[in-house]
């Protein structure tokens, strides 16, 4: 004969480790990847005898990649972040 209950609650201990406020913002996260990446794209010769300056432009040597790392920061934060339940407010 089994001593657990069978309708006992879950401990706090025992909840699942992403609520869904994380998973939108690993979501949001994701997005401002993709910007980033669509902000570094572009800008390649169109045939192989021209050069193409555009490939050195601010947006695509600076802004792109603070876009890219803003959101793997973005991503770190996302999963930390611990929310409350209602059991512990």
């Amino acid at each position: 004969m089994s001593t657990e209950k069978k309708n006992e609650q879950p401990r706090p201990e025992e909840r699942m480790p992403l609520s869904k406020k994380n998973y939108a913002m690993m979501l949001a996260g994701a997005v401002i990847i993709v910007i980033g990446f669509m902000l570094m794209s572009g800008g390649g010769e169109h045939t192989a005898t021209e050069f193409d300056e555009s490939i050195f432009s601010f947006r695509r040597i600076t802004l792109a990649p603070i876009v890219v790392i803003a959101g793997f920061v973005f991503e770190i934060f996302a999963i930390m972040k611990r929310f409350p339940t209602q059991d512990e407010k």
